[in-house]
């Protein structure tokens, strides 16, 4: 099944920000980003800490709502979900 996982900013400058992914059904938000992310070891290690879990600044949404830290493990995905991870949003 396909989804799109979106990195935005320095996420994004590091691993690429946009791509279509192929996965297989039962595949969760956190296994779909962990996939993406250990492909370059300064991404993986910005977004997750050493026990593989996202880091408390990092914000995930699936399909638009936000998915806590906690839930992305047991969050599966569907065919045509959207993914995006961002760094902390800071405005001014």
């Amino acid at each position: 099944m396909k989804v799109t996982l979106r990195f935005f900013a320095r996420f994004g400058e590091l691993l690429g920000k946009d791509r279509v992914v192929d996965v297989p059904e039962n595949t969760s938000l956190a296994d779909l980003v962990r996939g993406a992310a250990s492909q370059n070891g300064e991404g993986y290690g910005s977004i997750f800490d050493g026990q593989g879990r996202f880091r408390d600044f990092v914000i995930v949404m699936r399909n638009g709502k936000r998915v806590s830290a906690a839930a992305a493990d047991r969050t599966t995905l569907s065919e045509g979900d959207e993914v995006a991870v961002f760094p902390p949003v800071a405005g001014g």
